[in-house]
């Protein structure tokens, strides 16, 4: 076997390996979904996730892939439908190893969409998002930047998806947050807020352990491939990155509150790790360290926010992966260096390296094109079902928990039959 064919046989291995890593991320989301939530629904979150994940990847291989990388125009790719593509490679990746690799990213902005659900929406209503989702939102999005649409004309940068995955998804989340209104119990008649706290703070940080190892492959294998040895670059970024994201949010959030909660400082790796996707193969590593510290501090404040603005975001999604979604993409406006992107004429260098203004208003103009699509579509889609079919369950089912109420059994059949047996016991004894 000559070099060349050595070379080719690790890119897609190392592509591969990729696409396994960020599937695992969805292991990752099952845990720090159902540990930031409530014991009744923890069954209902993680089987949710698992087969919502089995709709998006038939829908992504039926029409999807062909929306993003499928011959078409500037809005839309057009060809490619039900892909098939089983060819050797020659000379770069086989098509069926890049196809594996990008359905991965569709599955994992699926899922955060449906962090604004958690706790209080129908089970229909994840499986027809699901199916819409995959189908239109999200590829004409990736599109628009990845698949050669108006965007990426423009030169927009996002190497690994802080736009693509992470606001795209948290857009959708927002839409379903706001019509689907605060779980029971969250806000008071006078307005103040009560914590609804996730029940098993060991599954929420094992779930952010496995997202961190999840990014390697999710940032690293955007390089596609081995040779040149530049995903180690991007490998350094991304852990210096989410490291700083952690350290930020801990300390700022105990100097505002004298505790450092320990949700918030995970929510902050997750917010490191969000904000150098884009960013991870652009920017040099001093730069990395000061967008995961900005990242770490911006989630703390914008999950205050949204709770004062009374919009009740169980996992935080809105602010991980929203605020500091745009975040993270203004950054390349800032930071990108010249070799690293107009010598590779990948966009322009950033403000601080002479190159002005110009990405960065690039990077701005495709955080409110794509965020603004993401966010109106997802809306009328969610507001369309919550009028003919209604997007909550019933205030006696969303009480008693979507594990028994949608699946007829609970995630800890033990626990909560000995919760309801000592309920009953204290009734009768009561009576």
């Amino acid at each position: 076997m000559d070099v060349n064919a050595v070379v080719v046989l690790m890119d897609n291995l190392w592509v591969a390996m990729g696409a396994i890593l960020v599937f695992f991320m969805i292991g990752g989301f099952i845990l720090l979904e159902a540990g930031s939530t409530r014991m009744k629904n923890a069954g209902h979150i993680a089987g949710k996730t698992i087969f919502t994940a089995g709709i998006g990847t038939i829908v992504f291989w039926a029409v999807g892939y062909g929306f993003i990388y499928g011959e078409g125009n500037a809005f839309i790719g057009l060809s490619n439908f039900f892909y098939g593509d089983y060819s050797a490679a020659d000379g770069g990746l086989t098509p069926a190893v890049d196809f594996s690799f990008q359905v991965m990213f569709a599955l994992v902005s699926l899922t955060i969409a449906f962090g604004g659900f958690a706790e209080r929406a129908k089970l229909s209503i994840y499986i027809i998002f699901a199916v819409l989702f995959s189908a239109v939102i999200y590829p004409i999005v990736a599109h628009w930047i990845w698949g050669g649409g108006w965007l990426a004309e423009h030169g927009k940068q996002d190497f690994a998806g802080s736009t693509v995955v992470h606001l795209t998804g948290a857009m959708a989340a927002l839409a379903a947050t706001m019509i689907l209104k605060p779980r029971i119990g969250k806000y008071n008649k006078d307005g103040s807020s009560n914590n609804l706290l996730g029940h098993n703070q060991v599954f929420t940080a094992l779930g952010v352990l496995i997202l961190w190892v999840g990014w390697f492959g999710f940032n690293g294998a955007s390089t596609f491939g081995v040779s040149d040895g530049f995903l180690g670059f991007v490998l350094l970024n991304t852990q210096l990155a989410a490291g700083a994201g952690a350290i930020a949010a801990m300390f700022t959030v105990w100097a505002v509150t004298g505790k450092a909660d320990i949700p918030t400082t995970l929510n902050g790796a997750l917010a490191g790790l969000v904000a150098i996707t884009a960013s991870c193969g652009f920017v040099e590593p001093w730069a990395a360290v000061v967008i995961g510290l900005i990242g770490g501090i911006m989630v703390v404040f914008s999950m205050k926010l949204f709770d004062r603005l009374k919009i009740d975001d169980p996992i935080a999604a809105l602010s991980v992966h929203g605020t500091v979604g745009v975040w993270g993409t203004l950054s390349n406006g800032l930071f990108a260096v010249p070799a690293l992107s107009t010598e590779i004429e990948w966009g322009q260098a950033g403000l601080f390296y002479g190159g002005g203004f110009d990405q960065l208003g690039v990077q701005a103009l495709g955080v409110v094109a794509s965020g603004a699509f993401a966010f109106i579509v997802s809306f009328i889609i969610l507001k369309a079902l919550d009028m003919i079919i209604g997007l909550r369950v019933s205030e006696e089912e969303e009480i008693m928990g979507l594990d028994i109420s949608e699946h007829g059994s609970y995630g800890y059949p033990e626990q909560m039959q000995e919760k309801h047996a000592n309920l009953t016991t204290a009734a009768t004894t009561e009576k």
